[in-house]
This record gives structure tokens, C-alpha cells and sequence, in this order.
């Protein structure tokens, strides 16, 4: 998948109309432009940034069903959640994996309130289901967790939910809707749109962010799949347009893994302000997080809250023996939810329903509002069925419940380097024989190599620094500090591979630095 490619194609199609256009390169939007590729329908999806720039490279790494919503009684939406969750696991498996999680009890009613409840989430699994949740005596709680708190600790209730690498599903959903003969445009952003003397949505106007050119872009049907900027697209579709998100905050602090030495995550399920709170093993790594903080005005780069990140590190520290604090933290990366906007009844944000809606405007633009990655492919199922009545679409139906992720392997070891790779693995290794430099780490404290950022740049439109640091590999996300030192060798990978002048690199690594620094805790 090179980008070259993806604007010849756009090129090639001067003149004709598209069927679906897609704004938006996050979860929800791979998830429409996957669903209408598949479908076969003239698909073009337009990233202004990267592939999962936003919000969907900043989870908690989970996908999962959701504990939480259960006990909220949103059982529709944890029902949807599980099931996604299973098909996942399927057409995905070399990213997606089975984590144990560990809800660590304290109080006599604990135990029997939480197995009964999980029992129930395993039950509403079904055949998808990754395995019996159970409740385990304190003995087998602090194997499975040795840094607990163990003062007043009764035992534990261990359960399964699945684990994954947001931006790299984003890129392998990417890769496949181009292997189902849509077009994926990143760097590209959407300008305006275009509507029929009728006033109806008849397309965009978008520039390419690297030249600068101009293209105008007739469609069928044009789907706002932009996140927390969904409000911006409505307002070139109508200037008086409505709020129609809330954005919220949800920010993770990523620490040593000797913070949490065994393979089993914990959920703490009520903290002070009754949310939950996850510790997590990821990429060597454990990931503490997260809030949800109500933010007046979406930024492309959100920043934590001192508060925020006080009550992640207070609360780990009520549970954890060694308490983490402010110069442990590797990393800390903010995401917003795009929350559907509720009616003014004074709801908190932790009480907004994370299910997705869909919305049609008077011109036949079609919005996305709310979701989450566990339930993306329903998301972009809904979406194009919408689309396509609206557009008189041919009708077909959707097949994204069995297709297989790009990188899919039958048999997938986890355990074996470049693992997350699936099928794409054996061409990294082949690349990595031709220059015996591309075997080199890029830092000594993290797994990533040289090879990973040619393959980027050659195979997965990675166009800046930031797009290979942050989302291909996930340097910036685990250790900040370190992945500041790897910029240099980056920038000058990238400038040999895409032809950049000095003066780029030197001004491309320095935007690269000034970002970083905000992952740091000061």
C-alpha cells in the first residue's frame, strides 16, 4: 500500500463519481470504507491527518465488552461489544489477543457480586466467548497479581477480555479496504462540501496536504466519520448546525512492567469518583488509565490534566505496593470520545452510552456519532447500509462478519519476533536481509528496529516522523523519552526513502521533538 498508488487511483477517477466518500481515518471510518470496499462499491476514504491519528491510537488497548456497561445495565450495548469482540479475535488474530483480568476484593459482598455478574457476561459471550470467569482465593490472587495490596485482601474474580494494537488494526483495516479495491488517502483533508442546485450532498472538495493540489471529488454518498471533529464537517454541510458530541478525556499513564509483574491486568472496579480503572500489560509495558473528563473544545493533540494524572497515580497507589509516581511514568497520552451529545439532563460523562448512533442531515450527509473500537465493524455495517439506501445503491449485503484483516494468519505465534506482523512477518524478515543496518534497534530499552521504519514508509504510508514513532511502531506511546532519541535515526531513514532535503528532516525532527515533549510528565 504506498500512497503514490492511492493518488494515481484518485487520478485515474477524475471525472467519475464515487459511490461512498469517507471523511475520517479512525476506527469508525476504516469500519465504513471496509464495509463498502468488501461490499464492492467505489470506495475513497480521506484522512486529514494519519490513520488513527486521533482518538483511535489512544485507547486502553482493550477490546472488550465492557464490565463496566453491564453494571450501568446498558445490556444491549455489551451484547453488540461481546459478539464484535469474538469476530475480532477471528479475522484479526495476530493483533488481537486474550488478557486475564483480575478484580481484586476487599469487602465480604464483593466475591458473589462480581462472579455473578461475570457469569453473566460470559454467558452473553456465547460460543465467542474466550473463556469461564471464576472466583479465585486470595492465595491465587497475589500469585496472579504479586505487586497487590494484600492488607484486607478476601481473594479475586479473574475473567477474559481481548487485547489489542489500535493503530496497527487501523493500518491492517487500511491495507485491506485498499485489497478490496477502495482507495485510502492519509495527509488528505477535506476543504468543503460540495451539494446539487437541489442542495443535496454531491461530494468534497479535498487537498492533498503534501503539494497542496486541489481535487474535487463527486459521491453518491459522503459518510462524516471524523470523531470528535464530526461537528466541524456538519458545519460546512450547515452553518447553523447543532452540537452533536460531547467530547471527553480519557487519559493513560504507561509505566515499567515491574509495576505489574504478572501476566494478568487488574480492574479496579469503583474508584473514588466510581469509574474504573485499569492496569494493563501491553508491549513490555503496563498501561494505568483511564479518566473521563469532560472537554469543552476537541484538540488534534489533547494534553492530560495535572488532576488527571494525579488520580490515575493515587488510585494504582491505593492498590499497588509500590506506588507509582510522577517520575516513573514512561509516557502519558490523552484521547477524547466523541460521546454522543445527551438532552440537557445534567448526565456526567461516565453516564453517556458509548453505543454509536447514526444520523442522516437534511442534505444527505451521513454523520457517525459516539462508538468504540470493539464495536467498529458493527459501526461501519450500519453506516453502509444507511449510505446505500440513501444513495440507491445497488443492494448487497454486508460479508465484514468472516473477512479476514490483512496480516490474518491461520496459525499465529505470538511469540515469535515480528509476530504482529501475521502474514506480512516473512517480507520483514527478507527486507531486513538486504542491509544488515536494518537489523540495528532504533533504542536499546525498546524491541523496534530500522527495518520497521523503511517497511512503513514502504508499505504503510507513513509520511512523517510522527507516523512511524507513534502509530506503526509504538515508540512515543512507551517510552516517550526514548522514542525523542530515535527521532534522529528516523529522520534519517525517511530521508533517504522519500527524498527529503536536509532542511526538511532538520524541520520535520523538530516538529517530531516539540510533539514528544508533551507525552512527558514535567
Amino acid at each position: 500500500m504506498r500512497r503514490e498508488d492511492m493518488i494515481e487511483k484518485l487520478r485515474a477517477h477524475d471525472g467519475q463519481e464515487w459511490d461512498i466518500v469517507v471523511i475520517g481515518g479512525g476506527a469508525s471510518g476504516l469500519g465504513a470504507a471496509l464495509d463498502a470496499a468488501s461490499r464492492g462499491y467505489k470506495t475513497l476514504l480521506l484522512e486529514k491527518v494519519d490513520f488513527a491519528k486521533g482518538t483511535s491510537s489512544r485507547s486502553t488497548k482493550l477490546i472488550h465488552g465492557g464490565v463496566r456497561y453491564l453494571a450501568q445495565g446498558d445490556i444491549s450495548l455489551v451484547y453488540e461489544a461481546l459478539h464484535e469482540r469474538g469476530l475480532l479475535m477471528r479475522n484479526a488474530p495476530h493483533l488481537v489477543s486474550n488478557q486475564s483480568f483480575v478484580i481484586p476484593n476487599y469487602d465480604w459482598w464483593e466475591m458473589p457480586y462480581y462472579t455473578i455478574g461475570l457469569k453473566i457476561y460470559d454467558y452473553m459471550a456465547g460460543k465467542l466467548g474466550l473463556g469461564p470467569s471464576e472466583s479465585i482465593s486470595k492465595e491465587e490472587t497475589i500469585e496472579k497479581i504479586p505487586n497487590l495490596k494484600t492488607e484486607g485482601l478476601r481473594g479475586g474474580v479473574i475473567y477474559q477480555d481481548g487485547q489489542f494494537d489500535d493503530s496497527r488494526l487501523a493500518v491492517n483495516l487500511a491495507q485491506t479496504v485498499a485489497e478490496q479495491g477502495g482507495v485510502v488517502i492519509n495527509h488528505f483533508a477535506v476543504k468543503a462540501l460540495t451539494k446539487s442546485e437541489e442542495g443535496l450532498i454531491s461530494g468534497v472538495v479535498g487537498e492533498d496536504s503534501e503539494t497542496g493540489e486541489e481535487f474535487r471529488i463527486s459521491a453518491k454518498a459522503v459518510i462524516n466519520a471524523t470523531g470528535v471533529f464530526v461537528d466541524d464537517i456538519l458545519k460546512m454541510d450547515e452553518p447553523n448546525s447543532r452540537k452533536t458530541i460531547v467530547p471527553s478525556q480519557g487519559v493513560h499513564l504507561v509505566l515499567d512492567k515491574e509495576f505489574l509483574p504478572g501476566e494478568s491486568a487488574i480492574l479496579i472496579p469503583k474508584t473514588d469518583d466510581g469509574r474504573v480503572l485499569f492496569a494493563v500489560p501491553w508491549c513490555g509495558k503496563v498501561v494505568l488509565g483511564t479518566t473521563d473528563t469532560l472537554v469543552d473544545t476537541p484538540s488534534i493533540e489533547p494534553r492530560a490534566l495535572k488532576k488527571e494524572i494525579k488520580f490515575i497515580l493515587k488510585t494504582a497507589g491505593d492498590y499497588l505496593t509500590r506506588v507509582p509516581k510522577k517520575k516513573d511514568v514512561k509516557s502519558v497520552f490523552a484521547g477524547l470520545r466523541p460521546l454522543a451529545a445527551p438532552k440537557a439532563d445534567g448526565k456526567k460523562t461516565k453516564e453517556i452510552s458509548r453505543g454509536h448512533k447514526i444520523v442522516v442531515g437534511m442534505s444527505g450527509l451521513v454523520t457517525i456519532t459516539g462508538g468504540k473500537w470493539t464495536t467498529y465493524r458493527k459501526i461501519g455495517e450500519d453506516t453502509v447500509n444507511q449510505a446505500a439506501i440513501l444513495a440507491d445503491l445497488e443492494e448487497k449485503s454486508s460479508v465484514t462478519k468472516s473477512l479476514a484483516i490483512h496480516g490474518h494468519l491461520k496459525v499465529h505465534d505470538p511469540n515469535l519476533k515480528y509476530a504482529h506482523y501475521g502474514i506480512d512477518r516473512e517480507e520483514l524478515i527478507a527486507l531486513a536481509e538486504v542491509n544488515e543496518d536494518f537489523n540495528q534497534l532504533l533504542h536499546p530499552d525498546l524491541i523496534f528496529t530500522k527495518v520497521e521504519v523503511v517497511w512503513a514508509i514502504r508499505n504503510e504510508m507513513a509520511r512523517t516522523i510522527e507516523d512511524v514513532l507513534a502509530r506503526r511502531v509504538r515508540a512515543l506511546f512507551l517510552d516517550a523519552e526514548a522514542s525523542m532519541i530515535m527521532a534522529h535515526s528516523v529522520s534519517e531513514i525517511m530521508a533517504t526513502e522519500l527524498g527529503w532535503s536536509e532542511k526538511k528532516r532538520e524541520l520535520e525532527l523538530r516538529k517530531y521533538l516539540d510533539l514528544a515533549e508533551g507525552y512527558l510528565i514535567k
